[in-house]
């Protein structure tokens, strides 16, 4: 990015017209257009996408709240097997979120190829792409399965769970898994269509998901009617079977047809050429998000040698959190439709724009809700923990959810930049980022500063600053202010205008 462009970026100047239409628009770019105008002004655009992209993920969110109150309610026969059950459930939804990264496989190979595609006015090949993206989600779907329900319980120990609480990430999981596939599928089917510029249709299945699934957790976990009751494990057992319906909802409207987009039986025979450019963006990203995963639940391990309180704390303050990171992901979707198309259309100043924009955007967002956070940190607890057994957990988790309120700003820019990166197929540095990010800082930082002393074997053993679940978000807190500044640096480069896919 030039001196001008930076300018014109952060100045909120109206942006120039394509340099590059289609003299012909197609079916595809008509159908495009219903939903995205790249001709209206940027920050128009990013409203466009991101307000039905946010709503999205806030329906996804109070899903989450409902399961998270369900599980503090669940009024087990003592306090110590209440706060364990909590317990479990934080590290049950870290694995879901690993399934949501593992997703990345597909979705954003899938999101960048169809942006590129309808930007460039070619309407057969953005269709090809969404076929091969649905037949990848089945076979990843299934593989994904098996693996992991044949793996759990040892990777439940590895994260350091045991007892009860293991048993009962173990029972909340299994439904999870047993029905990967059609999450996928779901999510590789939206894609598709986010990359069309129809973050709308995506906005309707999440939404048609969350109507169904909150019911069905709660009817599960309850057993109303012929529904079972089966407490703890029914709240997963609803998200499983509400994805079904996700499912099979994406799979309808694209055999329908949708923003120029449609399912046709005859492309969805392997094109391995196609496969491997889809491969070739996701993979990069994927490993990007798995790394961030693999992070996550090894940094989850160590919280997890803390008491069952911090465990419970640490999943409420993230469930609180999300308020800000699913803002951030809304805001990301639209920079990554938004660039990729804009590259697909030859106009690379428009492209950066639409990065600046959307950051714009979505950090004051995330301001305003960090601002929440430090204000509001002991009701919002407090929701999720009305019994006064449960106080303990509300004592560590109010100063960590005060804590984070302040790294908003540079979690904006961690999201909402590598979704901006891997529109324009830029996947791969950003794993060295995230990289660096969790295995330098964060995972070091927070066994120094959880434990009395870290035993390094031959290296020797180290006094520790043992600051209990603080100083483990105080890590968190270091990594994501470094991650950020590294996002703002390689965007603002412009290195990824010159990347071919």
């Amino acid at each position: 990015m030039d001196d001008h462009q930076l300018s014109d970026a952060l100045s909120g100047a109206p942006p120039q017209p394509p340099d590059i239409l289609p003299a012909e628009p197609d079916e595809a770019s008509a159908a495009t257009s219903q939903h995205l105008d790249l001709r209206k002004p940027t920050w128009h655009l990013v409203l466009v996408l991101a307000v039905p992209a946010l709503l999205q993920q806030m329906l996804v969110l109070a899903v989450s709240l409902s399961d998270r109150w369900l599980a503090g309610h669940a009024h087990a026969p003592d306090p110590e097997e209440q706060i364990a059950l909590q317990a479990a459930q934080t590290t049950a939804n870290y694995l879901a979120w690993f399934i949501s990264s593992y997703t990345v496989l597909v979705s954003v190979g899938s999101t960048a190829l169809v942006a590129h595609a309808i930007g460039a006015g070619d309407r057969r090949a953005a269709i090809h792409v969404t076929n091969q993206s649905l037949l990848l989600a089945i076979v990843l779907g299934l593989g994904g399965s098996i693996v992991a329900l044949l793996g759990l319980p040892t990777l439940i120990e590895l994260l350091q769970l045991h007892g009860a609480t293991a048993r009962f990430a173990i029972a909340y999981l299994q439904p999870l898994f047993a029905l990967l596939v059609f999450q996928v599928i779901e999510a590789a089917g939206i894609a598709c269509l986010v990359g069309a510029g129809d973050t709308i249709t995506g906005l309707c299945v999440r939404a048609g998901v969350a109507v169904f699934n909150v019911p069905l957790a709660w009817g599960f976990f309850h057993g109303f009617g012929p529904m079972p009751r089966l407490g703890f494990v029914g709240i997963a057992l609803g998200t499983a079977v509400s994805n079904v319906l996700g499912a099979a909802a994406v799979t309808a409207v694209l055999l329908r047809g949708r923003a120029g987009l449609r399912l046709e039986w005859r492309q969805l025979w392997p094109d391995l050429s196609t496969v491997r450019r889809l491969l070739r963006i996701s993979v990069p990203a994927g490993v990007d998000s798995l790394s961030v995963a693999v992070g996550q639940l090894w940094f989850l391990s160590i919280i997890n040698h803390l008491s069952d309180a911090a465990k419970a704390a640490h999943g409420i303050a993230l469930q609180w959190e999300a308020l800000g990171y699913l803002s951030g992901g809304a805001f990301g979707t639209a920079a990554m439709t938004l660039v990729g198309q804009n590259l697909g259309a030859k106009n690379l100043r428009r492209a950066a724009h639409s990065g600046w924009t959307a950051l714009a955007q979505g950090g004051a967002l995330m301001t305003f809700m960090g601002a929440l956070f430090f204000v509001l940190a002991a009701p919002m607890f407090r929701f999720f923990c009305p019994d006064e057994g449960q106080q303990p957990i509300i004592e560590e988790g109010v100063p960590v959810l005060q804590l984070i309120a302040f790294a908003m700003p540079a979690l904006a820019s961690c999201i909402i930049f590598t979704s901006a990166l891997r529109g324009a197929g830029d996947t791969r540095v950003p794993v060295l980022f995230t990289w660096f990010g969790f295995f330098a800082l964060r995972i070091p930082l927070a066994y120094l500063l959880t434990r009395p002393e870290i035993d390094l074997g031959p290296l020797g053993v180290y006094h520790g600053y043992p600051f209990g679940l603080l100083g483990a978000w105080l890590a968190m807190f270091t990594d994501l202010l470094v991650r950020g500044v590294f996002f703002l640096v390689r965007f603002a480069s412009g290195r990824w205008r010159n990347l071919r896919i």
